[in-house]
């Protein structure tokens, strides 16, 4: 290798520049796999698939600092390395993003807590608002028959005053004691008596009933609540978590993203920033020597085509004045001719 013909302090740079993409693809890894986790919930495709991104990270990061050669001015190399440094911000945000995710995972659970109590309430909400106007019906049906009972009530109380103050004579045809009005009065208010019980029974009857459909009611509002909370109590996804994390505050997270931005373009700013070493002169004149090689080859070949031209003209032009290859290409060209018309002379004769 021509880094191994180079001093030792040439090959550490490099092995420095190389130690940092290892590193950069080492939290590529990390990052991944948490955030393959997080939405999988699974450690061996979470390890697959970090492992995955992380070679990937390290093949483009290595590609990245090996592609930027050095040039003798600045704005040139700042110019070639300018779509790299793009890309490398491009692969910092993805990296640092699921590290965030997992730096501030206390505070995310908190986030995410308090937005699942408030989808819970707001999910029992809106069960209950498909389940009130029934409830209310059968409250309104049940206050109705409650309502029949009590003026069935005051009738009876009524009329019980009613016979009671005719017999004490303090009322209706004011005489004392148990004439045939009383017997009357009483006997209606009997009557509306007994009419009350069996009203009461009824009633009591259709209410048991109805509060049985509302408790039926009360029974499907839980199923429904019970049936929807898991879908609540799974709310902590990638893009939930990412959500939540937007709610925090933003410095923290942007330090972070300026941490992973610093080490992925770390190796570009070392090849950029550093002056031209002993392997960038070697590697200028190996390239030197071989774009001077492949173009004399090129040279030689296109010289050696011109010449191969000149002598094919002027050995087929020396060839046209020969009487003798004139005279025997004449001699074939008559027995062609001659064979020619005696083919056409035969299918003329088959014709006729």
């Amino acid at each position: 290798m021509l880094l191994d013909s180079c001093a030792p302090g040439e090959q550490n740079k490099y092995a420095g520049i190389g130690a940092t993409v290892f590193f950069t693809a080492l939290m590529a890894f990390i990052a991944s796999g948490y955030a393959l986790y997080t939405v999988f919930d699974s450690i061996p495709m979470a390890v697959a698939f970090g492992f995955v991104w992380g070679l990937l990270i390290f093949n483009l990061d290595r590609f990245i600092v090996s592609t930027i050669k050095k040039r003798d001015n600045f704005l040139d190399e700042f110019l070639q390395a300018l779509p790299r440094l793009i890309l490398a911000v491009i692969i910092a945000v993805v990296i640092s993003k699921p590290l965030e995710l997992k730096i501030f995972e206390k505070e995310i659970d908190r986030v995410l807590l308090e937005q699942k109590n408030d989808l819970t309430l707001a999910n029992q909400n809106q069960i209950a608002d498909q389940f009130t106007p029934a409830v209310t019906a059968l409250d309104s049906e049940i206050e109705q028959l409650k309502g029949d009972v009590t003026t069935k009530e005051a009738e009876v109380n009524a009329l019980y005053d009613i016979y009671i103050t005719e017999a004490e004579g303090t009322s209706g045809t004011g005489k004392l004691g148990k004439g045939p009005v009383y017997q009357e009065k009483r006997e209606k208010h009997d009557a509306a008596l007994a009419e009350l019980q069996q009203l009461k029974q009824t009633n009591a009857e259709k209410v048991a009933a109805l509060e049985l459909e509302k408790d039926n009611l009360a029974t499907d509002y839980e199923t429904r609540v019970t049936e929807t909370q898991p879908i609540i109590d799974n709310f902590d996804g990638l893009m939930a978590r990412i959500d939540a994390l937007e709610t925090l505050p933003w410095l923290p997270s942007f330090f972070i993203f300026l941490l992973f931005l610093a080490i992925e373009t770390t190796p570009i700013f070392a090849k950029l920033i550093s002056p031209k070493g002993e392997y960038d002169l070697k590697l200028a004149d190996a390239e030197g020597e071989l774009k001077s090689w492949t173009t004399q080859k090129a040279n030689q070949r296109k010289n050696l085509i011109d010449a191969d031209n000149v002598i094919n003209d002027k050995v087929y032009g020396d060839l046209t004045e020969e009487d003798e290859l004139y005279n025997y290409k004449k001699k074939m060209a008559r027995d062609l001719m001659q064979k020619q018309q005696d083919a056409f002379y035969k299918r003329q004769s088959k014709l006729l």
